[in-house]
């Protein structure tokens, strides 16, 4: 959901020599699903970076994860937009669509095409997932992210129209709480995001809380 920080370090780190083997295998301007899921699993996510879209790898320490147990935070004025129920909730209708209005950005963005169709193609395997919010059956915002076991890392969100994005990001917890989901990624917190509980924790706690996840069998 949002990202920043920690670009992997040391040559003799394993999550260096993850990233070498990423290099390895970043083949056809579309990243390996197979390397995608390996460097999810130990904590490590792409973006594109620069003016010519490379690819980096990162993982942020400390790691932000959106708590999925009473700890997770609906502010009153959320509420009272989810009881109107403003906007009809689907799941997967829309991937790509989803993803491009996430990389429509004023500042920039992390989601080159090379990125778009790498998890355009987790999608078809069924690893990414959107959420989409609608109103009168246009896509007015969502969300979009990985799902591998128990864990899903929230990768971005939009919204065209006002609490689109937090609607969808409150339909992603409660399907995720059903599905016995474990950990909510969000590789890093935004004021937008902690309003939800968002915290912050070391990254050794986040790769024992990661491991366990990814172990799970649990269904989107």
């Amino acid at each position: 959901m949002a990202f920043n920080s920690g670009l992997v370090r040391g040559r003799r780190s394993p999550q260096f020599r993850l990233y070498a083997r990423c290099v390895a295998f970043y083949h056809g301007r579309v990243l390996q699903a197979h390397l995608l899921l390996a460097a999810y699993c130990k904590g490590i996510f792409p973006m594109a970076v620069g003016e010519r879209g490379d690819i980096g790898w990162f993982s942020p320490d400390p790691r932000a994860v959106i708590p999925l147990d009473k700890r997770f935070h609906v502010a009153h004025g959320l509420r009272r937009v989810l009881k109107k129920k403003p906007f009809e909730i689907t799941v997967d209708r829309e991937f790509e669509a989803v993803m491009r209005a996430c990389a429509k950005r004023h500042e920039g963005t992390w989601i080159s095409d090379e990125i778009v169709g790498s998890y355009c193609n987790l999608h078809r395997l069924g690893f990414a997932h959107s959420v989409e919010a609608r109103v009168g059956g246009k896509l007015v915002g969502g969300l979009y992210g990985v799902h591998i076991g128990g864990a899903f890392f929230g990768e971005s969100m939009f919204h065209r129209v006002t609490d689109a994005s937090k609607v969808a990001l409150v339909a992603l917890v409660e399907r995720l709480r059903a599905g016995g989901f474990a950990l909510l990624d969000t590789q890093w917190t935004t004021p937008h995001l902690e309003q939800f509980g968002t915290t912050e924790i070391p990254r050794r706690d986040y790769l024992r809380l990661l491991k366990k996840a990814v172990a799970l069998d649990c269904k989107f």
